[in-house]
């Protein structure tokens, strides 16, 4: 073989070493960062169920407080004043029932944009007078509840024929209404009176009042 043979085989084989073990440490440090790389665990982000929530309105109320309520006025201004009471068409409970929704059960109603100045319990001494009854909550309801007031209804049945006790009725109104409410004004009214005009309200004054000084079947004298 030629001498010059021998010298290129040598370097060509001195070549091939050194491109084997620059290999050889390519791959050692590749295999180097893998290993470390997977030895360190990543922080595990667990996948996290949000439930939905359903606020109840007590809830709400519980955590925004209700705005107050300011007091009615001395004078409602929804007040229409003179009033058209007729007798000729008879009226129904489940009529008087249907115009006027906002009353409770028991006849009781409050305003709701503002806070009544009396609490007011209206007793009714009571026999045998039905028709008498609904024109009287036909046409007293929508009155009371335009004059603002926070009132109830109190219709006091006597039963039986003995002699109608007026007196007695009113003063067991009077005491039935207080186990229900903390009324602080009493109006007693006879079923068949009804007023003539909104302007005439159902409340208290410092000294006793009469609500009916003037009357059609007098007159109004």
């Amino acid at each position: 073989m030629p001498a010059d043979s021998s010298v290129n085989f040598s370097l060509l084989h001195r070549t091939c070493k050194l491109v084997v073990l620059l290999c050889f440490l390519h791959i050692s440090v590749t295999i180097f960062f893998y290993v470390r790389t997977n030895s360190v665990q990543a922080p595990v982000i667990k996948n996290r169920t949000v439930n939905p929530v359903v606020v109840t309105e007590g809830q709400k109320s519980a955590e925004t407080p209700a705005k107050s309520l300011e007091k009615c006025p001395e004078t409602s201004p929804i007040l229409v004043g003179p009033l058209r009471i007729e007798f000729s068409d008879p009226v129904s409970l489940e009529q008087i029932k249907s115009e006027n929704p906002n009353v409770q059960q028991g006849g009781r109603f409050k305003p709701k944009d503002c806070v009544a100045l009396q609490k007011v319990a209206i007793i009714i001494p009571f026999r045998n007078r039905d028709e008498h009854l609904k024109y009287w909550l036909y046409y007293l309801h929508p009155i009371l509840q335009r004059q603002q007031l926070d009132y109830g209804v109190y219709v006091i049945n006597q039963d039986g024929d003995v002699t109608f006790n007026r007196a007695k009725l009113l003063n067991v109104g009077y005491t039935e209404a207080l186990k229900e409410y903390d009324y602080d004004c009493f109006v007693f009214s006879d079923v068949d009176l009804i007023p003539m005009d909104d302007r005439n309200t159902y409340k208290c004054f410092s000294q006793p009042r009469h609500l009916s000084v003037s009357m059609d079947k007098f007159g109004f004298r």
